[in-house]
């Protein structure tokens, strides 16, 4: 089944609304920024919210802030004493993202940290209960294996763009190097047998991937 527009509607109409907090930073996206189709967008926030529900973590990962409208949809699922802290390496986007994040309720639980994941991530000495992984394509791999061993054991990492429009299946023309990165990946933790892991092809794929016990 393939995804017409007139399907999507009909999902975002029959879904939790986003909310104007996340509404307004959608519209502000398009309206002031670049490629705004790496926004997270009104189906997968309330998706990430659903996830952070049900897994309660107590401290979650993102690894690509953009504009900040992944880390709201995660951050509004949080309990209460759940904390976020969100890597961004576009230091043009750091006034537009604190702008947002301060004029959320979630200010004081959400951590914008600006520049190389690889270096931030180990600087940050905790570990984590929920990894959100959005960043460069080219380096997915290289993020799933810098942060695993910072996931709890039974905790979760969520990638985002696996299933690369469709380009994962392209065979035979020659490939760019997100696409080549997301390969990598992809088949790097299909063979993991130290996590579970399920792809859903919502937007743009989204893998689900759970550490091992």
């Amino acid at each position: 089944m393939a995804m017409t527009e007139e399907l999507e509607d009909y999902i975002l109409a029959h879904i939790d609304p986003e909310g104007e907090l996340l509404a307004k930073l959608d519209r502000e996206t398009h309206l002031y920024h670049l490629r705004p189709r790496m926004c997270s967008g009104h189906l997968q926030g309330r998706l990430l919210k659903m996830l952070v529900r049900m897994i309660r973590p107590k401290r979650i990962l993102e690894l690509g802030t953009f504009t900040g409208y992944s880390a709201l949809s995660l951050a509004e699922g949080m309990d209460e004493d759940g904390e976020l802290h969100t890597i961004e390496i576009d230091d043009e986007l750091e006034d537009f993202i604190r702008a947002h994040f301060e004029g959320s309720p979630y200010a004081g639980r959400i951590h914008l940290h600006i520049g190389d994941a690889m270096k931030i991530i180990p600087s940050l000495g905790m570990t984590f209960d929920l990894v959100f992984i959005d960043a460069n394509k080219r380096h997915y791999l290289d993020y799933y294996k810098e942060v695993l061993d910072y996931v709890v054991p039974g905790g979760f990492i969520i990638a985002d763009n696996t299933l690369w429009d469709g380009k994962v299946v392209d065979w035979g023309k020659k490939l760019d190097a997100q696409t080549e990165g997301i390969l990598l990946f992809n088949d790097f933790v299909a063979a993991d047998d130290r996590v579970e892991k399920v792809i859903l092809p919502i937007r743009d794929g989204l893998t689900i991937i759970r550490k091992k016990d």
